[in-house]
């Protein structure tokens, strides 16, 4: 095999086409929204890590448990990336009629690109929050909340950080 590409052989690379069942794909025995999506700070510069926090309510009659999910989408990048990466989830139980705020870390290393070498690259990005992946279609509705930021400084060896 000489062509490691991972184009069109995996659903992250297959454009518009969603996957039947993708990642976090089921359903519950209650309702969830999703709120007050903060990154801190929304600019940082290309070794800096990104602080993530989103309140998590059960908005149902019963308890229950969500995964909740963060993905990561590249604006502009020098080279092929996903449509967006999964970059942490969590399994909540939150009672009826209850909230949690959550707190995240997405570290610099997950936003290096490999170009010959793992790098990391300046510039726009959007993060996604929610119990499913961005732009999912299901019978059981899930929001999914966005934010962008951004990276400063010059492109650099994630080794160098």
């Amino acid at each position: 095999m000489e062509n490691y590409t991972m184009e069109g052989r995996t659903y992250r690379y297959y454009g518009q086409e969603a996957p039947l069942y993708p990642f976090g794909y089921g359903l519950s025995y209650t309702t969830f929204r999703y709120r007050d999506l903060v990154l801190s700070p929304p600019v940082l510069p290309v070794c800096a890590n990104l602080s993530v926090s989103v309140v998590l309510e059960n908005t149902g009659l019963r308890d229950g448990e969500e995964v909740v999910q963060l993905y990561l989408r590249w604006e502009h990048s020098s080279v092929p990336v996903p449509r967006w990466q999964l970059v942490a989830f969590r399994r909540v139980a939150v009672l009826a009629g209850r909230e949690v705020k959550l707190f995240f870390q997405v570290l610099a290393e997950q936003r290096a690109v490999w170009a010959q070498e793992w790098r990391l690259e300046p510039g726009t990005f959007t993060l996604f929050a929610g119990g499913q992946q961005p732009g999912q279609k299901t019978r059981a509705p899930s929001e999914v909340l966005s934010a962008r930021f951004s990276v400063t400084g010059m492109a650099r060896p994630l080794r160098t950080c």
